[in-house]
């Protein structure tokens, strides 16, 4: 089975607990998480073959991460190590609603160390879809590798995922993000958004007609917005559509996006789709959309739940779920 291949950070995303009392001061737990390193542990725990590349520090979180990811099933081959920087850290903090407020320490942190060297030459040889975030486009030389390997990847057969999970909090004061989102948003067949996203990119481009002219002139075939509980929007060359959200209670969103886009992907090498027969599922309505619910389904179960790997589910609870709520 040909493979997931999640390149970009892994990091510990500290959650706030439940204070005991009005005088005691705020207590964080580390859960292993990291958008790219979410992925691959949403694949692995739903039977896809899914592997993580990226640069791990050699500090005790570097260990725990490489740990974590050993344990939930996820190659770690291309995990490279270095003494040069540490694990970059998040605290993240929840409303009522379950909404996140990050903050990062970052930079600097291994995982911007990685550079297209660190890639090994049989990297790309058995991978079916090559998935990356904004998170390694934040400095030049992390986003110049994640371009390459976007193109490596491409060379070598793979489709090619971009979730965007545009963190503002980790780009440099004087960065404009909006030209390296560009720069990965036309590499990438496979493109995912969150609303908030989609209303960013949206405002530097016009009208929806605009946004899908300039972004299908790229490699792209497929647009996904989420939006929490609401209706999902897709866009492809030759259409446009909606899909309900799964009625749940949110607890918490830290790896909800990252659930969503593994069960896509998994579905994808599942069903042994390649660049080649994606316009073909594309155009299949009644297939892409049960794969669509089927993502949907898993970020529907992480939300219900604390932590970022601990929260996403496998492939039995996504079928249950279903079930119940159809």
């Amino acid at each position: 089975m040909a493979s997931i291949l999640c390149f970009g950070e892994a990091l510990i995303d500290f959650h706030a607990q439940p204070q005991a009392g009005g005088n005691q001061p705020p207590a964080f737990v580390p859960f292993a998480g990291g958008a790219p390193a979410n992925v691959a542990v949403a694949a692995a725990r739903l039977g896809a073959r899914s592997r993580f590349a990226g640069m791990l520090s050699r500090d005790m979180f570097g260990d725990f991460l490489l740990k974590s990811l050993d344990e939930l099933g996820v190659g770690t081959v291309d995990v490279v190590r270095t003494d040069e920087a540490r694990t970059a850290l998040a605290f993240v903090a929840l409303d009522e609603l379950g909404e996140r407020s990050f903050s990062f320490y970052r930079p600097p942190a291994a995982d911007l160390l990685f550079r297209p060297e660190h890639f090994r030459a049989e990297t790309f040889d058995d991978v079916a879809i090559f998935h990356v975030c904004s998170n390694s486009l934040t400095e030049a030389a992390i986003a110049d590798t994640t371009i390459d390997g976007m193109r490596r990847a491409r060379a070598a057969g793979a489709l090619v995922s971009f979730d965007m999970n545009l963190r503002p909090a980790l780009w440099p004061r004087d960065e404009a993000p909006m030209p390296r989102l560009w720069n990965a948003l036309l590499e990438a067949d496979i493109v995912k958004l969150s609303a908030e996203e989609f209303a960013f990119i949206h405002a530097g481009a016009g009208s929806d007609d605009a946004l899908l002219a300039r972004l299908w002139r790229g490699e792209a075939k497929v647009l996904l917005v989420t939006d929490g509980s609401e209706p999902m929007l897709w866009f492809t060359r030759d259409g446009r559509g909606t899909i309900p959200g799964w009625p749940v209670t949110t607890v918490d969103a830290t790896a909800a996006g990252d659930a969503f886009v593994g069960g896509l992907l998994s579905r994808l090498t599942d069903e042994k789709i390649t660049r080649e027969t994606l316009s073909g599922l594309l155009a299949d309505t009644s297939r892409f959309h049960d794969l669509l619910r089927f993502a949907a389904a898993c970020g529907a179960i992480t939300v219900t739940r604390k932590g970022s790997f601990t929260a996403i589910p496998d492939q039995a609870e996504v079928r249950a779920f279903m079930e119940k709520h159809t």
